[in-house]
């Protein structure tokens, strides 16, 4: 279903568009190409993902077929040769997807879990995982959060106990993207006694080490089609060239993806909203009521304030910029507004959409929104909570 023109609507043809900086023209020629392919190869699988509550880790091989899974890596590893802009569109359009589970896994393949073994590893560790990470044949995930330590990452208590010949883990890992499937987790342990911002360190945990298992899938009110796993390490030996950067320097290696995650958190909003906005308009009244107009309004103006502070710390973070304030404010904005659009356009579409028998181009707009508003819920948790956040921008500021 596609938003009818200005034309369609009575109104004179808008002006070209132009790339919004950043972006480049380069750019948007990509995001077409992105949006036809989501729009028309994954966007029609998603409801069938969502019931699955899984979808097929071949995705991964047709994405990396399509260069998509190393679009900022050098090209020597397989990558696309490109930057974090080209990742950023990436982002964008994947929230389109119809699924913000499947948009999550890759999300955490391409934005997180990879990011670290191509800044800090070493050539070994980019032959062995970088590279079939790319090729979408080595699934990754990060992890860090445990049931007891989340957005305080000083309180990880999984150990990392020196042998010969490496380590000896043991602890447990839960909320983990990608977790069931992953080939491989970067995982944070400490390395010390005290553990905390000086010992804690980063392991490469491979898939079938003996000791390593997958606790349970976690069931979430959304994100359906995404494996979220909890981790057991039951005295799982690591080898030592499965050390991520330097020992007991693990907290820098988290804080140095920090501000991308949240950034791609705030972009994949953006997404989100655009999607929701026109999945809205699409299925608007031949001649809605104020009320509808108004909400619409007020659904714009929240995406475009969005878009806003999200480009501004973009294009900060690009130039190489000190961005913190204003990835914080990014993300803390979107990750409000995308639930309060893709919950206002679910309200909206509601009542044509319940009149509508499954399979009808309503009723399937409906469940697509329904997914959006379950699926935003976790933006003000993950990557760091609303709290967390006017935390940083309050301590930014000054007071």
């Amino acid at each position: 279903m596609t938003t009818p023109t200005l034309e369609e609507r009575g109104f004179p043809p808008a002006a070209p568009g132009r790339p919004l900086p950043p972006f480049t023209a380069g750019h948007e020629r990509f995001r077409a190409e992105l949006r036809n392919y989501v729009e028309n190869e994954l966007r029609p699988r998603a409801a069938e993902y969502e019931r699955e509550r899984w979808f097929p880790s071949e995705l991964f091989a047709e994405l990396g077929d399509r260069g998509l899974l190393g679009l900022k890596y050098p090209r020597e590893l397989g990558g696309g040769g490109g930057d974090h802009l080209d990742d950023a569109v990436l982002c964008e359009e994947l929230a389109r997807c119809g699924s913000g589970g499947l948009a999550a896994a890759i999300g955490a393949h391409t934005g997180i879990a990879t990011p670290p073994i191509w800044r800090f590893g070493t050539p070994d560790q980019h032959e062995r995982f970088l590279v079939p990470a790319i090729r979408g044949e080595k699934i990754a995930a990060l992890g860090i959060t445990e049931p007891g330590a989340g957005s305080d990452v000083a309180g990880i208590r999984t150990t990392a106990q020196r042998v010969d010949g490496g380590w000896r883990v043991n602890g447990s890992k839960t909320f983990i993207t990608n977790g069931v499937r992953a080939g491989f987790v970067v995982t944070a342990v400490k390395t010390t006694r005290e553990g905390g911002h000086h010992g804690l360190s980063f392991l490469i945990i491979e898939r079938g080490s003996e000791g390593f298992s997958v606790s349970r899938k976690l069931e979430k009110l959304g994100w359906h089609a995404s494996d979220t796993a909890e981790l057991a390490f039951d005295d799982v030996f690591v080898p030592d060239e499965n050390l991520l950067g330097d020992e007991n320097r693990g907290f820098y290696l988290i804080m140095a993806n920090f501000q991308w995650e949240r950034l791609l958190m705030a972009l994949g909003a953006v997404g989100g909203m655009q999607a929701a906005l026109e999945r809205a308009l699409a299925l608007a009244p031949a001649r809605p009521r104020e009320a509808f107009r108004h909400a619409v309004a007020e659904m714009a103006l929240t995406l475009e304030s969005g878009r806003a502070v999200t480009l501004h710390a973009l294009r900060r973070f690009h130039a190489g910029e000190d961005a913190v304030r204003e990835v914080t404010m990014a993300k803390l904005a979107t990750q409000r507004g995308c639930y309060e659009v893709a919950e206002t356009a679910l309200r909206l579409c509601a009542e044509r959409g319940l009149h509508s028998r499954p399979g009808e181009p309503a009723a399937d707009a409906l469940a697509e929104l329904d997914r959006a508003a379950r699926d935003a819920r976790l933006g003000p948790i993950g990557g760091g909570t609303d709290e967390i956040m006017k935390e940083i921008l309050g301590r930014q500021l000054g007071p």
